[in-house]
Order: structure tokens, then C-alpha cells, then sequence
């Protein structure tokens, strides 16, 4: 646009024949070039006039660009940064460009030439930065202006034609064809006007004396001097001119040079010295004193310098920055007491200092708002600018950013970075990250600048829930109420909100052929374990549970671990007594002769509990008897033994009750009753336990059983009696014998004991092999045969008892070659855990060796 206007004003030009600024043709050129450059390399460049109206026109950015409106639209085409944005506006929705506020150039750009501003456009998906330059164009809205209104001259009448009066210059704001082009004065006989340039393009105005005053014709004389520019239409300044004749002084005076030069550093304080300036006059007396005095007042010279009228010593009033400008032209005016005056130049360079720290400025933070911790590295974070208006070594800017964030910068043009990632996030590691970019300059000393980004991470479930151990372990006590809390299972997800809830899941697996979620509940969201029912120790022994905890990202992430539930007995069972064999019908009579010893075992009473611990801990005690003092219970073995020596008057008919009670709080107990009979005879013994059977009967309120198998059998009883006495006598003398030779009297165990009710702990039958040693304060270990020949056994009817009595002389030979192989047995076993385990084994090979 800034060429076909610049076509226009050539066009212009040369219809009103007006030559052509060669300045304004090489500005145009330049223009032509950088825009073919610029649009290679996304740059625009337009001119508008200054002091255009809001909303006017600066150009169509999305023709110049080569988008359409739709691509301005979607890729939320702003400005994001650059010099005096506030005068543009992008208008996205038309594509152009249009002016928000009113332009000054006067104001934004001084005298600098040509004045512009630049910024920058961006779009986003993809990120595309245009770099846009407007040059504003002068527009002849200031008039020249004299620095003073009025002045008044003293010119002697001596003065001589030719005599040159410096009459200064007028200031105009604008710039080029606008800015001060001419002086002309009020037309008079004696002064001519002459108008100079100096070499900075000032132009100023000399009032030169054609022909002598005639004080006594005109001591004075009042002049115009005006200035004018080249604009169109065209604006002017004027001064007045008082001209008093005096009388004569026909030398001015002289500097010694005609340019002075100094240097003084910005930021220097008031009342630093810069120069001297130092002129002549060949007069003499008052003719030849010199005052000093700025001919010129452009650029605030008088608020910044300061000049002794009388030494010509220029020092600093004001502040000086080199940013603002780099040098002044100050013009000095010498003047002596007539009026005579002459002009000189100082040239004031300043040296740039470095007090302007470098600027950071965010154009764009962050596309993506958090940044996902599963970001590749690359991913762009923020586009910045970094200025610094400082000159040379002062204004080249490095920027760092730290080195402990996996982050770096990348540069594509100058003064513009891109901070991207350099490295994986990890959001558990570091959710939040406070990045500081640095900018520091290379002056003496530096300065710097920071400035600090927040940046924060969004959560990835890349953490699965973690426990504390892989295995835990817990206890429960048998017999519980279900629905009891057992264990609570608490794992940790590194990973926030929703990635982090946490369900524990029960793994189904069978546990004695049952499925374990019929034993154990896993509550999902508190993860405390449950107990569904109770737990029996005798039944199950431990638990082992395996519970997944998973997350609720997408996908989800678990981990498992295994929780044994151990089982703790509880006293809940009582002892069962194994020995003496309860019966439903006969009764189990112990013999003990009358010539035993003190001590001698009587029977033993054999119990387990199948509780464990110290709840299977048994005790024995003697709850009753017939008489107390005969019999004594061993605490521990459960042994009955005679207490004192059996003696004539001690009643055939014993009757003892033992307690087996276990260790357990509360303690269990079983009682069992044992029947003994002390006697020498058979005889003796059947018929007394023969009234103790009737009593029996009698006791037990003579059921309807007993009395219809005592009928039946009625007839046939009388002929078992006397079979049975008969084999009885027998039996006895055989066991005279034992007595003597000092043979054991070993129970009776019924062979392969069988426990077929169900009760306590036990649901199943369990077998027995019985073993009992008949002394174990004698022997370690002594096995009994299979018939004990010191044992009773009477049934009520006698039939049983009879029958009995007949298969038991058939065992008699064979029972001493089995005490020979029980011994050999006895010498190997040493421990009465193996009594109930060998005795079977023991007993076929009695057997084999016969």
C-alpha cells in the first residue's frame, strides 16, 4: 500500500512539476525491497498517514498474508507483542487491520525518520508468527515556531554594508516536505535576507545590511521574519524584529573554532562540565564584551545544557539518556555590545551506559494448559521476546533458563525464544514447575532480568496401586460371628484423582474345594476383609486370599498381593475317652488280685482332645470311688494305680469315676466310669459282678430292652452258665499263674476302635489302634497282646460272655510267643508317641516268628 501511495505522490509531483525528492525515491526503493523480502519471510510492511481516525483502514492482512478469513479465524490470529500496539486493532473476523487510537508521529517518533512501529501476529494449529511493520507517513499538522516572538536588535550606525545579523531559526515538528522550508521577511531599504543550513538540516535565517543606518532618518525599525513549510496546504511562523541604531561598532565578534566536540556519559549528573566555547571582538571598551547564548532551543536544549553567558562554559542542567538520543547539536551565539554577534557548533556525543536491563515479554505461555506428563520432549511451552534498549555489548542478551527443570530454550530469530521440554515429565515427581528465565546482558557490570513460568502437569495413569508388603498376615479365632472385620487392606496410587481411586477386588479361588468368596468379602472401596461365616480350627487351619487393588484410570493398573488368614483354636471341644471302651451292653471289669503291691497299675485311661495347644493339654483326677484310699489317678498319664496294699477286707466291687478335664478357659471335661474287681477267683468275681450287673439293670430302671432279651434267652441261658463257668475256672487257674510270674495285666482294647458319632469338632468316624504300656514307671515301652488275660467282660444275658470266654483259649498258646516279639519291640521303640502307630505291625511279626 506504502508503494502505490508513494506511485501516487511521484505521479503528483511531476504533474505539478515539482522535482522529486531523491531521500523520499531511495525510501521507496528500500520499501519495494524489504517487502519482497519480508513476504518470504512472513513480514509485512504498510505506511498510513499519522492522525487517522479509529477504525480506519491500515491494510488486509489476510490478502497480504496469502490466508483466508476462515484460517484467521480458527488460528485465533492476534497480537501478541510488540512496539505502540495500542494504536492497531486486527480485526480476525474481516481480515484486516485497522487503527484503535489516534497516531502522533510527532509524538511516538520525534524527529526520528522514518518513523515505524513493528509487532508481532500469531496463529495457532499450527503456530505461525508474522512479523507486521507500519510506517507512519507526516502529515503538515504543525506550523514553524520561532522561539521567541519578538527580538530586538542594537546595530550600530557604523555598521557597514554586508554586515551579517543572526536572527536564528523557527522549529517545525514535521518531517520531510512538511517540515521548515523558507524565510521571508518584510520587504526594507536596509536588510536583506539570507538563509543558511547547517549541516544537521537545520535551516536558519541571517538578516544581512545592504546599505548604512541612518539613525538621525530611522533609529528604529520594526520587521517581519517568517517561516514557512512545503506542505500543502502550506503552514507558517512569524517573529518580530525590533531594530534599535546605535551608534557605531563595526566588528563582531570571533570563535577560535568553528565546531566544538565533546563526550559525556548518560545517567552523568547535573553540573558535569562539557565544554568551552570562546569567541573575540577586535573593539575594545564596551564594544568588545561578549555575551554568550544558545541560538537554538530544539530538543529541550535549554532544560538539558546550561552556558555561562560570560565564560562560555557549557555544563549539564538536565538528564541524559542515550536511548532517547545519542548526540546534540547545540548552535552558541556570541553577541558584544553593539549587536555584532557570530555563531559556532558543539556536538555533545553521549556514551552509552548500561542501566536498561533486558525485558522479557510472554507472547504465548503453554498450548496445552496443563501439559500432560506423558508430553514428548519437544513439546512447545511458551514463546517469549527478550529486549534490551541499550547499545552494542550493553544490549546483546543471552537467556538462560535453570538447569534442574527438564526444560531448554530454542532461538529462531533474533530476541525471540521457545521454551520447550528437554525430558519426560513425571506429574508424581513434580506436579507444579516454577521455571525462571534469565536474561542477562554483557555490559560492565551485567545486568539481568528474570522472570518466572507456572507451569502445571496433568496426571497420566502411569502408577499402579502399590502395597506396603506383598504378603500380610492376620489371625482369627475359631467359632467367629461372620460378617467379622478381620484385616484392612490400604494400598497407595502415586497417581491424582480419578487415576488414584483405588477398588480391591477378591481373586476367586477355591479353598478345600470351596469357592473363597464363600468364606471371605472384600468391601471394594475401604478394602476391610469381612469374614462370611465361622471358622473351625479342626476343620481349616488357615486361609490364603489373594485381593487385587485397582486403579480407575483408562486403562487401568493393579497390583496383587496375598493375605493368610491364620486360624486360632479355641477351646470348643472336649476330651473323648478312647479307653475305657464305653458300651451299650456289657460291662469292662478290671481284676486286681488281692496280693498286689502298692503301685500296681490297674488300667489306664486314654483320651485325646482335638483341640491343639495347650486347649489338648489333658489332666486326670478321680472324681469318685468306692473307696478313695485303694486307688489313685496319675495327673498327667491317666494311670490307675493302687495307692496302698490290697487287703481282704477291701469289697470285691469297685467302682471308679475319672474327670479328664483339658487346659482350655473355659476348661472341658469327659468323665468315665471304670469298673475293678478285687479277687483271686473267678468264681468270685463272676458272681459278684454278676449282682453288680442286676444291679446295673436295676440302676438304669430295668429298660424295656434288657427285659425282653432276658425273656427270650431265658431257656438257654441255664446251658450257657454252665458252659461259661466251666471255661471261666480255666481261665483262672491260667491267670494264677501269670500272677506269679509277674506278667502285666494289660487291658482290654477292643481292636480298630471306632468313634461313629458325630460330635464336637469331629464330623467324620475316626479308627484307633490302642497301645498302653502296663508300668511306665518300670519299663519305657511295653506292648499288650490283643486278649488280656486279666480282664472282664460280662454282659447281662452271659452269652456274650461265654462265647467270648471259648475264643479266648484258642489265643493262649499264641499270646507267649507274642510277648517275645514285644519285647524285642519294646527294646527298639523308646517313645510312647509310636505305642498306637507299631502295634498292629508289632503283632504280625509275633506271628510271622512263631
Amino acid at each position: 500500500m506504502f508503494v502505490i501511495r508513494a506511485c501516487r505522490r511521484i505521479h503528483c509531483y511531476k504533474s505539478r512539476g515539482q522535482p522529486l525528492d531523491r531521500v523520499f525515491l531511495w525510501r521507496v526503493l528500500f520499501i519495494m525491497a524489504a517487502c519482497s523480502i519480508s513476504n518470504i519471510n512472513a513480514q509485512i510492511r504498510y505506511s498510513v498517514p499519522e492522525e487517522m481516525k479509529k477504525g480506519s483502514l491500515i491494510g488486509n492482512i489476510a490478502h497480504d498474508l496469502g490466508l483466508d478469513v476462515q484460517r484467521l479465524r480458527s488460528g485465533r490470529a492476534r497480537i501478541v507483542s510488540g512496539d505502540s500496539t495500542e494504536y492497531v486493532e486486527l480485526k480476525s473476523d474481516k481480515g484486516i487491520l485497522v487503527v484503535k487510537e489516534r497516531i502522533d508521529r510527532e509524538q511516538l517518533c520525534a524527529e526520528t525518520t522514518p518513523c515505524s512501529f513493528t509487532f508481532e501476529i500469531i496463529l495457532d494449529n499450527p503456530m505461525e508468527l508474522h512479523h507486521v511493520t507500519v510506517e507512519i507517513l507526516d502529515v503538515n499538522d504543525h506550523s514553524p515556531r520561532f522561539p521567541k516572538d519578538e527580538i530586538n536588535l542594537e546595530i550600530s550606525e557604523s555598521a557597514t554594508p554586508g554586515a551579517i545579523f543572526l536572527l536564528g531559526g523557527a522549529e517545525d515538528l514535521d518531517v520531510g516536505l512538511n517540515a521548515l522550508q523558507n524565510y521571508m521577511m518584510s520587504p526594507n531599504y536596509y536588510f536583506i535576507l539570507k538563509q543558511h543550513a547547517r549541516p544537521g538540516g537545520i535551516k536558519y535565517a541571517e538578516m544581512v545590511l545592504q546599505k548604512p543606518l541612518d539613525r538621525e532618518q530611522h533609529p528604529r525599525l520594526s520587521l517581519i521574519l517568517t517561516a514557512v513549510d512545503g506542505g500543502n496546504p502550506q503552514r507558517s511562523g512569524n517573529m518580530k524584529i525590533e531594530v534599535n541604531v546605535l551608534d557605531a561598532n563595526d566588528n563582531a565578534p570571533v570563535f577560535n573554532q568553528s565546531v566544538y566536540r565533546a563526550t559525556v556519559e548518560e545517567n552523568s549528573s547535573k553540573g558535569t562540565y562539557i565544554t568551552t566555547v570562546n569567541a573575540s571582538d577586535a573593539d575594545s571598551g564596551t564594544n568588545s564584551l561578549i555575551s554568550y547564548s544558545f541560538a537554538n532551543f530544539k530538543g529541550n536544549i535549554n532544560g538539558i545544557f546550561k552556558i555561562d553567558d560570560k565564560t562560555g562554559a557549557i555544563t549539564l542542567s538536565g538528564v541524559l539518556d542515550y536511548e532517547k538520543a545519542r548526540k546534540y547539536e547545540i548552535d552558541i551565539e556570541a553577541k558584544d555590545q553593539g549587536g555584532l554577534g557570530n555563531s559556532a557548533k558543539v556536538i555533545v556525543d553521549l556514551i552509552d551506559v548500561n542501566d536498561n536491563a533486558p525485558v522479557i515479554s510472554v507472547i504465548v505461555m503453554s498450548f496445552f494448559t496443563p501439559v500432560s506428563e506423558d508430553a514428548p520432549p519437544g513439546t512447545t511451552i511458551a514463546i517469549f521476546s527478550v529486549k534490551d534498549v541499550d547499545a552494542g555489548d550493553n544490549g546483546h542478551v543471552v537467556c538462560t533458563v535453570d538447569r534442574n527443570t527438564p526444560f531448554k530454550l530454542q532461538s529462531s530469530l533474533r530476541n525471540y525464544y521457545t521454551l520447550v521440554t528437554d525430558a519426560a515429565l513425571d506429574r508424581e515427581r513434580v506436579a507444579e514447575y516454577n521455571i525462571t528465565i534469565t536474561a542477562a546482558d554483557s555490559g560492565l557490570p551485567a545486568l539481568s532480568s528474570k522472570k518466572t513460568l507456572i507451569l502445571k502437569v496433568s496426571d497420566v495413569n502411569d502408577s499402579p496401586p502399590r502395597f506396603q508388603k506383598t504378603v500380610y498376615t492376620t489371625y482369627v479365632t475359631e467359632n467367629n460371628q461372620p460378617g467379622l472385620s478381620i484385616f484392612t487392606l490400604s494400598a497407595q496410587d502415586d497417581d491424582w484423582n480419578q487415576n488414584a481411586r483405588i477398588s480391591y477386588l477378591l481373586d476367586e479361588t477355591t479353598v478345600g474345594g470351596s469357592p473363597v468368596s464363600s468364606f471371605i468379602s472384600v468391601n471394594a472401596d475401604s478394602g476391610v476383609v469381612h469374614a462370611l461365616r465361622g471358622f473351625d480350627y479342626e476343620q481349616m487351619k488357615s486361609v490364603r486370599v489373594c485381593v487385587k487393588a485397582q486403579d480407575g484410570g483408562s486403562p487401568p493398573l493393579s497390583t496383587n498381593v496375598t493375605l493368610d488368614i491364620i486360624i486360632q483354636d479355641e477351646n470348643d471341644n472336649a476330651p473323648q475317652v478312647l479307653y475305657p471302651v464305653k458300651t451299650g451292653a456289657s460291662v469292662v471289669a478290671e481284676i486286681v488280685p488281692r496280693a498286689a503291691d502298692v503301685g500296681y497299675l490297674v488300667t489306664k485311661v486314654v483320651a485325646v482332645d482335638v483341640d491343639s495347644g495347650q486347649n489338648a493339654w489333658l489332666s486326670y483326677k478321680l472324681q469318685k470311688a468306692t473307696d478313695r484310699a485303694l486307688f489313685g489317678v496319675g495327673l498327667q498319664n491317666g494311670e490307675v494305680r493302687t495307692v496302698r496294699q490290697v487287703t481282704d477286707k477291701d469289697a470285691v466291687k469297685q467302682k471308679l469315676t475319672v474327670v479328664v478335664e483339658d487346659n482350655g478357659q473355659p476348661s472341658r471335661s469327659s468323665v468315665v466310669s471304670i469298673n475293678v474287681a478285687v479277687a483271686d477267683s473267678f468264681p468270685e468275681v463272676l458272681s459278684e459282678f454278676t449282682d453288680f450287673t442286676h444291679e446295673k439293670q436295676f440302676d438304669d430302671y430295668l429298660t424295656f430292652y434288657l427285659v425282653l432279651a432276658l425273656a427270650a434267652v431265658s431257656f438257654l441261658f441255664i446251658t450257657c452258665v454252665v458252659v461259661i463257668i466251666s471255661v471261666k475256672i480255666y481261665r483262672w487257674r491260667q491267670s494264677r499263674f501269670l500272677y506269679q510270674s509277674n506278667l502285666p495285666v494289660i487291658p482290654y482294647y477292643p481292636p480298630h476302635y471306632a468313634d461313629t458319632g458325630v460330635t464336637g469338632t469331629l464330623p467324620h468316624g475316626y479308627n484307633y489302634e490302642v497301645c498302653m504300656t502296663n508300668d511306665s514307671r518300670k519299663s519305657d515301652c511295653k506292648f499288650s497282646t490283643l486278649v488280656g488275660q486279666n480282664v472282664l467282660v460280662v454282659d447281662p444275658s452271659f452269652t456274650e460272655t461265654m462265647q467270648r470266654a471259648m475264643k479266648e483259649k484258642t489265643f493262649t498258646e499264641e499270646s507267649k510267643s507274642v510277648r517275645k516279639v514285644l519285647v524285642k519291640c519294646m527294646s527298639r521303640e523308646r517313645d510312647y508317641d509310636f505305642l498306637c502307630t507299631h502295634s498292629l505291625e508289632c503283632f504280625g511279626r509275633g506271628r510271622r516268628s512263631d
